[in-house]
């Protein structure tokens, strides 16, 4: 007999909503379909991608999973083409395009959007980026990546570097290196800084974290770097003084980092990561961004199919 898993038919709106073994059960089905091509278990399923924000790597990542997986993909990458330029509620759009899929993808620009189309409609919603809140299907990729290039998740040293006040990538994520005694160091201008909601509730965890200024400072004592771009879309970044601290701008600047550092970057990159930084070991943010395809696969199943 089938036994539903603790994804099925479950809406994925914040990171904070998931336990220590839901994301290690995505991992390990991630796991399993980067080493195998998947089976088509997905056919007579529809996937809703509704991007009221651009995007390339999720919204393409996530098509991609579910057309390998065997289902079918209905959406819009615009919101002009929708009827919301007529000034449709997201509210409304959510519930009626629940009622033609099995599962919606939805990235807004609106923080806490995803859980107010949770409220519109019984199909699941997946939160592909909701403002500078939320990105919890990037956190997944991240971990797996993670674990994929360091050999464990546990006891790593993790620095975020750029736009920490408006990277919902770095909220997710922070969150989530609670739960695996991960020491995080916060890169970034003063401008630019962590939200102190996001500080306290890693207070509240008992998380080790500390802030600097860049780059140098915390090289030599990380095992991941992970880099960010200045959101210019969200706020005037003429006011920013020292970016120039928050960039990798050729490969001399890796010389005393640890051997094991891996950079990533949940792209897409402005002018942070120097093209020549490619060639290097340490780089990995193109790995991480193919991972997207298998975690997104194994997301998708969990959630849509039943069964072990």
């Amino acid at each position: 007999m089938d036994v539903k898993s603790s994804f099925h038919n479950r809406s994925i709106i914040s990171i904070a909503d998931m336990t220590k073994d839901d994301l290690l059960q995505v991992i390990k089905r991630a796991e399993e379909f980067k080493k195998k091509k998947p089976r088509r278990d997905l056919e007579g399923f529809v996937l809703a991608t509704c991007f009221y924000e651009p995007s390339t790597r999720t919204r393409l990542s996530f098509e991609s999973a579910m057309l390998r997986l065997g289902g079918d993909v209905i959406g819009f990458s615009d919101a002009q083409s929708t009827s919301a330029k007529k000034g449709e509620s997201l509210h409304d759009a959510m519930r009626v395009i629940g009622q033609y899929a099995d599962a919606i993808v939805l990235r807004h620009p609106m923080d806490g959007a995803a859980r107010c189309a949770c409220e519109a409609t019984s199909t699941p919603i997946i939160n592909a980026g909701d403002g500078s809140n939320q990105h919890p299907t990037q956190t997944l990729l991240d971990l797996f990546t993670i674990k994929e290039c360091q050999g464990k998740l546990k006891g790593l040293n993790i620095a975020f570097v750029g736009d920490l006040k408006h990277g919902r990538t770095v909220h997710s994520l922070a969150q989530a290196c609670a739960l695996f005694d991960i020491r995080l160091f916060f890169v970034s201008c003063e401008e630019l800084s962590l939200p102190e909601d996001i500080c306290h509730s890693l207070r509240k965890n008992g998380v080790k974290f500390s802030f600097h200024q860049s780059i140098e400072e915390v090289l030599g004592k990380v095992d991941i770097l992970y880099m960010t771009r200045i959101q210019k879309e969200r706020f005037n970044s003429d006011t920013i003084r020292c970016q120039n601290n928050l960039r990798l701008s050729n490969p001399s600047v890796l010389a005393k980092a640890k051997k094991n550092l891996k950079i990533l970057h949940p792209l897409p990159r402005l002018d942070e990561i120097d093209t020549s930084i490619d060639n290097t070991a340490h780089a990995y943010y193109f790995e991480q961004a193919e991972n997207g395809l298998y975690v997104r696969q194994a997301l998708l199943s969990l959630i849509l199919k039943r069964g072990k």
